[in-house]
């Protein structure tokens, strides 16, 4: 199985003092579409009016695009810890052992505006650019990323559980041809409508993804993660709509104490 996830707007500062190495990054045939974004966030750092400009900041957000200046050269965490938020923050990869690691890094890719989809671990540097930018110099990141993604995920075989935000399906669309389910979080009301979720859909993911790690899921198929999350005590249900499945949280666990969307006794 392969794991897609969005990244975070927010993002931990630091890291060790390998530098990125795009050469490195998992799937490298996007090395040519990488090296081309990395260069037009550096070209555009040179001129901090035009960059806070072009990646949409408030004044009080102007110092997030002196970090593109620096993406050759900057500190690297693996990508899983650098981003922080919402799913980030469930998903919990710092707390995680080393073997629920090595799954993330077998299983998961983030998708990064910057560098396209990279491994769990990858380490990247930190950065500021969204996906609906278009960088002088380069078409829109859409138009930069969509084609090539598809094709390097149309080179696996893996079935493709896709959790990004709709931003990210658009510069990657999952190939028609993969076996592949996208997930929706939603929540049945006490009367039993079912309704999309924003904060709590993000926060859903990142403890799926944690319970898939920690149990080191051996998943090959939408038949056999449909038993596996039944079996460890997941709402995944079929949605009616092709190629969609429900995670679903109950009303009454959509506090902020949510660990466990959808979870019943086991």
């Amino acid at each position: 199985m392969l794991i897609l996830l969005p990244p975070s707007e927010t993002k931990r500062p630091g890291g060790g003092r390998r530098p990125l190495d795009i050469a490195g990054l998992a799937l490298p045939s996007l090395t040519a579409e990488r090296e081309a974004t990395v260069d037009a966030l550096i070209a555009l750092s040179r001129d901090p009016e035009s960059a806070r400009r072009v990646l949409k900041l408030g004044s009080t957000q102007a110092f997030e695009a002196s970090a593109n200046a620096l993406l050759r050269t900057a500190p690297t965490l693996p990508a899983v810890d650098r981003y922080t938020g919402v799913l980030y923050g469930a998903l919990d990869a710092a707390s995680l052992d080393a073997g629920a690691r090595r799954w993330l890094s077998a299983h998961v890719l983030i998708h990064s505006a910057p560098f396209g989809p990279v491994g769990a671990l990858d380490r990247i540097p930190s950065y500021r650019l969204g996906a609906g930018i278009s960088l002088p110099g380069l078409p829109p990141l859409r138009r930069v990323w969509a084609d090539a993604v598809t094709r390097a995920i149309a080179d696996s075989s893996a079935f493709v559980l896709d959790m990004r935000s709709e931003a990210y399906v658009a510069l990657g669309p999952v190939p028609s041809a993969s076996p592949a389910a996208y997930v929706r979080v939603v929540a049945d009301d006490d009367g039993g409508r079912t309704r999309a979720l924003n904060h709590f859909n993000k926060h859903a993911k990142g403890a799926f993804v944690r319970a898939l790690a920690m149990e080191r899921a051996r998943v090959a198929s939408r038949a056999g993660l449909l038993r596996w999350a039944d079996e460890a005590g997941w709402a995944l249900r079929e949605s009616g709509e092709p190629g969609i499945l429900h995670l679903v949280v109950s009303e009454r666990h959509t506090g902020a104490s949510l660990l466990h969307p959808g979870s019943r006794p086991r």
